[in-house]
C-alpha cells in the first residue's frame, strides 16, 4: 500500500508502484516513474522524464530530474534514470541529460549521495559509490563502481573517476583518475592507492601487493605512460585488479592525474 501525504502534489500521469511513500509538500511531475518501496521525503521535487527504481530513499529539499542549466539545452525531453537501493540525502541536485551527449543522466544502484551534492547532465555513476557532502560533478562525468569522493570534491566535465578510487576533502579533479588511485589537492595529485578500501572489500593480500607494485611503475619510476603500460602487462595477466588499473589508464582521453 502506497503512503502519499495529502499535502503532496502528484501529477495524474506519474506512475508510482506499490509501497511508494511521498512526504508532505513534495511535487511529483509528469513522466515520472517510481519503483516499489521508494521513499520520497518532504519538500522533494521530481521532474520528468525520470525513472527511479526500487527501495531508494530521497530526503528533503532534493531536486531530482530538473533541466540542466547548460546553455546548449533547449528544452528537449532528456532523461534521468536512477537504479535501486540508493540513498539521496538533503538538498541533492540531479540534472537530466542533453541531446548533445547521451540524452540521459544515469545513477546506478547502492550509492550514497550525501547532502548538497550535485550531479550534472549526462553523468554516469556506477554502483556502490559515495559522494560526500557538497561534492559536485560537472557534465559528462563517469564515476565507476565503488569510487568515493570526499566532501567538497569538484570534478571537471568529461573526467572519468576510476573504480575503487578515492579523493581527499576539497580535491579539484581536472584529469582522469585511474582505478584504485587516491588523489588529493587543488589541482588533484595522485598520492597513493585506496588500500584501506581494498582491505575492507576483501581484496587478497597478493592482489593489494601487486597493485602497490603497479602504482610504483606508473607513478614512481619516471616512465612515460606507454612504457609503464608495457611494464604492467605481465602482472595484469596474473591479477585482474592490475588489469583493471591498466585498462583505466589506457582508456583515458584527458590524461591521468599524476
Amino acid at each position: 500500500m502506497s503512503s502519499i501525504d495529502p499535502r503532496a502534489i502528484i501529477d495524474p500521469s506519474a506512475r508510482l508502484a506499490e509501497n511508494v511513500s511521498v512526504g508532505p509538500w513534495s511535487i511529483i511531475g509528469p513522466d515520472v516513474e517510481i519503483g516499489e518501496g521508494t521513499v520520497i521525503g518532504p519538500h522533494v521535487i521530481v521532474k520528468g522524464p525520470t525513472r527511479i527504481g526500487r527501495n531508494n530513499q530521497i530526503f528533503q529539499f532534493s531536486s531530482i530530474g530538473e533541466d540542466t542549466p547548460d546553455l546548449k539545452y533547449k528544452g528537449e525531453a532528456t532523461r534521468l534514470v536512477i537504479g535501486d537501493h540508493n540513498v539521496i540525502r538533503e538538498g541533492v541536485t540531479l540534472h537530466r541529460g542533453t541531446v548533445q551527449d547521451r540524452s540521459e543522466t544515469t545513477i546506478g544502484s547502492h550509492n550514497l549521495i550525501m547532502a548538497y551534492a550535485h550531479v550534472g547532465h549526462d553523468c554516469v555513476i556506477g554502483n556502490h559509490c559515495i559522494l560526500v557532502n557538497n561534492t559536485a560533478l560537472a557534465g559528462h562525468v563517469v564515476m565507476d563502481d565503488w569510487a568515493i569522493l570526499s566532501g567538497y570534491t569538484l570534478v571537471h566535465q568529461h573526467v572519468r573517476i576510476g573504480a575503487h578510487s578515492f579523493s581527499g576533502m576539497g580535491t579539484a579533479i581536472g584529469k582522469d583518475v585511474p582505478a584504485f588511485v587516491t588523489v588529493f589537492g587543488n589541482p588533484a595529485e595522485a598520492r597513493s592507492m585506496n588500500f584501506e578500501g581494498m582491505r575492507r572489500r576483501g581484496f587478497s593480500a597478493e592482489a593489494i601487493q601487486a597493485l602497490r607494485r603497479a602504482y610504483k611503475i606508473v607513478y614512481r619510476q619516471g616512465l612515460t605512460i606507454e612504457q609503464a603500460l608495457a611494464e604492467l602487462e605481465g602482472t595484469a595477466s596474473q591479477f585482474p585488479e592490475v588489469a583493471l588499473f591498466r585498462d583505466s589508464i589506457r582508456a583515458s582521453t584527458r590524461g591521468i592525474t599524476r
